[in-house]
């Protein structure tokens, strides 16, 4: 409980130093890449501040000039502060409506990413055409294909979505995967909340190629993305085992 208290001090007060200077980054579009690389400063911080060490295997290095979409594992609510210091490139991220709500974060949030309202039944239409916008203006997309925490026990995925897919296709963008290894550790998506110390650890894996694929390769390109994700987890979480 009290490091969970330490954990909250240093989120909340870390981010309202910083939001003054974000607010002015998101008033320009030409700006908000500074405003997104705020975020990034903020994650180092926090991490820093609370003790948490961040190791990423870089089996491939994201070019900053480059489009990608990058599908992670989604087990915990940290998941997207980790992303923010994993992945280095400039990208919207995909995400529920609901974060809009909160003081703050959530006005940073709808000026800088991509919404996805599930009590409105053409939500997910729209933010599939915003992300393929987005795409098409040279940003890239970071996404959780599962569409939300949904794993009943981590680390055993449920089945991806297809909207990570066909944006990736539509534009002809590699997909990258990124294994997050055990945040679930960290930060369970449990109540009551509570955060635990271990070392952030992440994997990202080189890119899916998607030129030449059309809407008949989706499946096979949401399987093959699975495939890489559920295979590090499960090494990972076999290696946790032996280890014990």
């Amino acid at each position: 409980m009290l490091y969970t208290i330490w954990c909250a001090i240093w989120f909340v007060g870390l981010y309202l130093i910083l939001f003054p200077f974000q607010f002015v980054c998101l008033q320009r579009d030409s700006w908000k890449p500074i405003a997104h690389k705020i975020n990034y400063i903020w994650g180092k911080l926090f991490f820093f501040g609370v003790g948490i060490p961040v190791q990423v295997d870089h089996r491939f290095r994201p070019d900053p000039k480059t489009v990608y979409v990058f599908c992670a594992n989604h087990f915990s609510y940290l998941d997207i502060a980790a992303l923010g210091v994993i992945v280095k490139n400039y990208y919207a991220f995909v995400g529920k409506s609901e974060v809009k709500h909160i003081p703050l974060l959530g006005y940073m949030f709808a000026k800088l990413h991509v919404q996805v309202d599930r009590s409105q039944p053409n939500s997910r239409a729209y933010s599939l055409a915003k992300s393929i916008r987005t795409l098409a203006s040279g940003r890239s997309i970071a996404i959780f294909p599962e569409g939300g925490i949904k794993a009943p026990e981590p680390p055993q995925m449920v089945e991806f979505r297809d909207g990570a897919f066909t944006m990736a296709i539509q534009q002809q963008v590699p997909i990258v995967p990124v294994t997050l290894l055990n945040n679930y550790l960290i930060l369970p998506d449990k109540s009551p909340i509570r955060f635990r110390r271990h070392t952030l650890r992440a994997v990202i894996h080189p890119p899916i190629e998607t030129k030449g694929m059309t809407p008949d390769d989706m499946e096979r390109l949401k399987e093959e993305t699975y495939k890489i994700i559920d295979t590090e987890l499960m090494r990972s979480s076999k290696s946790e085992s032996v280890k014990e």
